[in-house]
């Protein structure tokens, strides 16, 4: 994409993911808004929240909703198509919203969450650590005899798939199917996709859902000591997950579990690749593994954007959010935000004293029940990376990125380095 032509005074305050050069670095745009309009009506429809202290308060007021359901109706007609194209393609199917903890409000909520995290405590994702850590060298060793790789392709995609595929107990003949379905699936949160990439994301998120229905059938025959069979017999007070709840719960963890995660190693090692002083500084203190890890996922977020709707008149600062209307907040404008990680916000420093202070995972009540997860899996795949070769350099010039508003990560990323035997 070209660079982004400079913004004359009639268009400052529009919030324009369309111009030229966005993409490859929202952050000049981003920073013009949060400086002069922090809470933005962006003509796009939803209003926009880019500073980090209106951002906090929304992800934590929980007088607000992330049930979709509950906002005016922006495009009934849109809404129409798609039930209209999978009736189409899937006769006699049932119509259901979607129950999973990350698009529904307390007090179901709360419950459905409190039976989740029963099976996904800091212990048993800190045990994985020895096979996460055994994976990354897997990995690197096919590498290493190569002197090249594409950092996407080769490590940050293959290995947060292979972890959440084994925590959950998912069949091996299914991951490659299940790949496709997901990067589908994830497309349908953006507002810049194709027809074409609607139509596969809605008929990947349908045969995805009879996929993990039928594997949840096959695991209530075959219960092992994983997550899918953990969930299954999760209960609370004699509360379980119901057969609609648990498919949901798994499409989600599953998604969530590793779509994100290839996003945080793929733009981690290109920060550290375009500041090599930080690169090294890692690469030699090993101390700095966590909150490097934070540090990076708050200068170039795998999540740029989260929602809630407001359910009755919404103040902020000097603005008024009408009931009904969808409030994003900028995740990746407020991780940039020089009132809370100081003048040198736009700059890569591993040993920022405020990284923790990142909203990359959310926050209050919906804040990401995998954070502790993809952290660890950014500590050792990007930890790993630049410890294995000391040599490591960028074989492009030009980082082929995914063009995604939400979910913001690369393509490809091909490094060359020294090979070994």
């Amino acid at each position: 994409m070209a660079d982004a032509a400079p913004l004359d005074d009639t268009t400052a305050m529009v919030f324009n993911p369309f111009e030229p050069g966005f993409f490859d670095d929202p952050y000049p745009a981003y920073a013009r808004l949060r400086d002069a309009e922090p809470v933005h009506p962006s003509p796009l429809g939803p209003w926009i929240v880019f500073d980090h202290a209106s951002s906090a308060r929304v992800l934590r007021d929980s007088t607000l909703s992330v049930e979709v359901g509950k906002a005016i109706e922006v495009n009934p007609l849109q809404r129409r198509r798609r039930d209209e194209l999978l009736d189409g393609l899937f006769p006699g199917r049932e119509r259901r919203e979607d129950t999973s903890i990350l698009n529904i409000d307390p007090p179901d909520h709360t419950r459905l969450r409190r039976l989740v995290s029963k099976v996904f405590t800091p212990r048993r994702i800190e045990d994985l650590r020895p096979a996460v850590r055994a994976l990354v060298d897997q990995h690197l060793d096919a590498a290493a005899r190569e002197g090249q790789m594409d950092v996407i392709a080769d490590l940050a995609f293959p290995l947060p798939f292979v972890v959440i595929s084994e925590m959950l107990g998912m069949p091996d003949a299914d991951r490659d199917q299940l790949r496709q379905w997901s990067h589908a699936v994830v497309q349908l949160l953006d507002i810049t996709i194709s027809a074409d990439e609607a139509r596969a994301g809605v008929i990947a998120a349908e045969r995805m859902r009879a996929h993990v229905a039928d594997a949840v059938a096959w695991k209530r025959t075959r219960p092992d000591d994983d997550l899918l069979t953990a969930l299954i017999t999760a209960e609370d007070e004699g509360d379980v997950l119901s057969e609609h709840e648990l498919v949901d719960q798994i499409m989600l963890l599953f998604i969530a579990g590793h779509e994100t995660t290839v996003n945080l190693i793929g733009n981690g090692t290109l920060a550290l690749l375009r500041h090599r002083d930080q690169l090294e500084r890692w690469r030699d203190d090993p101390s700095l593994d966590a909150n490097a890890v934070h540090e990076l996922l708050r200068f170039d977020s795998p999540v740029q954007f989260s929602r809630r709707i407001a359910l009755a008149p919404l103040t902020l600062g000097e603005r008024t959010v009408a009931p009904g209307l969808f409030v994003m907040t900028c995740l990746g404008s407020a991780n940039r935000d020089r009132a809370v990680f100081g003048a040198d916000a736009d700059e890569l420093d591993l040993g920022r004293p405020a990284a923790s202070q990142h909203l990359s995972f959310g926050s209050g009540t919906h804040y990401c029940l995998g954070a502790a997860l993809a952290r660890l899996e950014g500590a050792e795949a990007i930890g790993g990376l630049i410890r294995r070769f000391s040599d490591l350099t960028l074989a492009t010039d030009r980082p082929d990125w995914n063009g995604r508003l939400v979910l913001r990560g690369l393509e490809s990323l091909p490094v060359r380095f020294r090979a070994t035997a």
